[in-house]
């Protein structure tokens, strides 16, 4: 199924459900402006997204091409895919439920009810979550929609790599966090080599990093000050084969290069990010991954559902 991800398809899917997301922005500064060696940047500023992330994406892409039941939809969720199924659900008048684990935000728990979901707080990670939703899900009746082990979602994360590449089309590296690699899965399919495709991911959930090792998905660690976006403990199934094909290899970085870079986007840019939205530029920061002097890099920042209190704090 993972060969039905591919650029046509994504192009279909950017086309369903382009009137209900947003085209985010783009920003390009110099690399300097961090204390970096002087060389070319972008950021893909997604966190300005609908729901606050990527995942708007996948969810009106899962609403707007299956057939929903009267039961609604459901989701297992650390946060962000769950925040984006009730925003599209609210936007299409559809029930949802929502599964999440302890380790959810409270911001992200707020947007939730904010958009009329149910939610169920269920086990401490996600993987816990997701098991308490499908023992639901046998007698709901409700469509569940996958975060990342999806055909829709990854069509639906891939349709941001089009969207890049217009506004873009001269970048030659793009930095994408991973957590069960439905975002890097998508971006990757639709790129098929274009450009590097450099996949970030924290050293304490070191998912890809370790199923590329391994030549399979295996468990990981789920840990780390993005455990609520980035640790689902095993990549998906689907995404798998798309990764080895087309990303060109993963970096870990540190929860105190995350922080960093937090507090870097703020400082320069007045960009609050969550941890796992700034994942991939903390490889950049942190010197995880270097670019030459010259090349056009590009980094993903794909989530801001955080607390200010909480992001000031650290900042």
């Amino acid at each position: 199924m993972s060969q039905a991800v591919n650029p046509e398809n994504i192009a279909r899917a950017h086309g369903i459900i382009r009137s209900y997301i947003r085209k985010t922005p783009v920003i390009e500064i110099d690399r300097a402006d961090f204390g970096l060696a002087r060389g070319p940047l972008s950021l893909k500023l997604e966190l300005f997204q609908h729901s606050g992330s990527f995942k708007a994406r996948g969810a009106f892409t899962n609403l707007l091409t299956r057939k929903i039941p009267l039961a609604g939809v459901m989701a297992a969720s650390g946060g962000n895919h769950g925040v984006a199924v009730a925003y599209a659900a609210s936007r299409l008048r559809v029930p949802a439920k929502i599964f999440v684990p302890t380790v959810t935000s409270a911001a992200k728990l707020a947007k939730l009810r904010e958009y009329g979901a149910d939610v169920t707080i269920a086990g401490d990670r996600y993987a816990d979550a997701l098991a308490a939703s499908e023992i639901w899900a046998d007698g709901s009746g409700a469509m569940a929609i996958h975060a990342f082990d999806q055909l829709e979602t990854l069509l639906g994360q891939g349709t941001l790599g089009l969207e890049l590449e217009s506004q873009l089309p001269e970048i030659e590296t793009l930095l994408v966090a991973v957590g069960g690699g439905g975002l890097i899965g998508g971006i990757a399919a639709w790129y098929s080599r274009k450009i590097r495709i450099v996949g970030v991911e924290p050293s304490a959930s070191p998912t890809l990093f370790q199923a590329l090792e391994a030549g399979r998905p295996v468990d990981a660690e789920a840990g780390g000050i993005a455990a609520d976006s980035l640790a689902p403990r095993r990549v998906g199934d689907l995404m798998f084969p798309i990764a080895q094909q087309f990303v060109e290899r993963v970096v870990l970085v540190t929860d105190e290069a995350i922080r960093e870079a937090q507090a870097a986007l703020w400082r320069s840019l007045c960009v609050a990010s969550e941890p796992g939205g700034a994942a991939a530029f903390a490889a950049l920061l942190s010197g995880v991954y270097v670019p030459a002097p010259a090349e056009r890099v590009s980094v993903l920042v794909c989530g801001g559902n955080l607390a200010m209190d909480v992001f000031e704090a650290r900042a």
